[in-house]
């Protein structure tokens, strides 16, 4: 009789640790898979045995100042609640997925090995932590998210995607991942997940594999790219900047109506297979930061208990 056997994956391990008064310590953990040093912020929590919250950031990797430690206020919102929160700073344009073959352009990525086999285990020991965990991301890490958890069963209790694109497999799917990883990122699809229609095309769609998130609290929100409060001279993120906010009401409407499509879908598919999950889905807003800041705010709801944390915390 055979058996599957896991593959066996390089060590990995702690390289350095930054530490700076007023800010989160700069974390540098060995991927053995990907063999390289990453990055990560982390705010640790205020006890040990405490359990972590995963943020990812969206297609830049948290490059440019795009990454929620510089656009959000999470130094803020996290500092009365007892949670590890952890930020990579890398990944961009590579869906925080296993590619098959290395990159010419993006290089090596195997970021579902790193954030759920490699990293967790690391970071229970060196912040004294539960082992309870949790993730969330924004844009393309909302489709990430959703499916690290279908990877690496029982690694996070809950998932918050924001403004994400569930299903990749499907041709309006496919063009969302190819505008992110191609025409963004200068990437192959070929590369990460082989030719289109292929097996790990479907494999990697987490509207296929719906049923695999069962028993995961989950938490879905998008908005319809309509102006909304944050999409004003003033806002967070555009100040008195007429060029912010120009191209936040038309690259960042079309982007979002997509993927509010897709959170629909996703809803329904969910619906379907009787799986509960949250939903939060706005009048109107664009694709942009104050409204994820928004939305880990009121997520909390949902991965504070799956956390064994408080969910009234304010």
């Amino acid at each position: 009789m055979s058996h599957a056997v896991a593959e066996a994956i390089p060590a990995s391990s702690v390289v350095r640790i930054d530490r700076f008064d007023g800010h989160p310590d700069t974390v540098w953990v060995h991927s053995g898979s990907m063999a390289r040093d990453i990055e990560l912020q982390v705010y640790r929590a205020h006890s040990a045995g405490a359990p972590t919250l995963y943020l990812l950031n969206g297609a830049a990797g948290g490059d440019g100042g795009s990454s929620w430690v510089d656009r959000t206020d999470i130094s803020d919102f996290f500092a009365d609640k007892n949670v590890n929160v952890v930020v990579p700073r890398g990944g961009a344009a590579s869906y925080y997925t296993d590619w098959l073959n290395d990159d010419p352009v993006l290089g090596r990525n195997k970021w579902s090995t790193f954030l759920g086999r490699e990293l967790p285990p690391l970071l229970d020991r060196l912040l004294d932590a539960s082992g309870a965990n949790s993730v969330a991301g924004i844009s393309m890490a909302g489709t990430s998210v959703l499916q690290l958890a279908i990877a690496n069963p029982g690694v996070y209790r809950s998932v918050a995607s924001y403004s994400g694109c569930a299903r990749t497999s499907d041709p309006v799917g496919e063009m969302y991942v190819r505008s992110v990883v191609e025409a963004r990122g200068g990437g192959s699809t070929t590369n990460m997940w082989g030719p289109p229609g292929s097996e790990l095309w479907v494999a990697n769609d987490p509207f296929v594999n719906a049923e695999k998130l069962r028993g995961t609290a989950l938490y879905i929100s998008s908005g319809t790219g309509a102006p909304g409060p944050y999409d004003v001279l003033g806002a967070p993120g555009i100040g008195n900047d007429y060029g912010a906010l120009a191209q936040q009401l038309a690259i960042g409407a079309v982007i979002e109506a997509t993927t509010d499509n897709c959170s629909h879908e996703m809803e329904h598919r969910l619906q379907q297979l009787n799986i509960p999950a949250t939903y939060n889905f706005r009048p109107s807003g664009t694709h942009s930061w104050a409204y994820w800041q928004q939305d880990l705010h009121d997520s909390w709801s949902v991965i504070a208990p799956s956390l064994g944390l408080p969910a009234g915390t304010p």
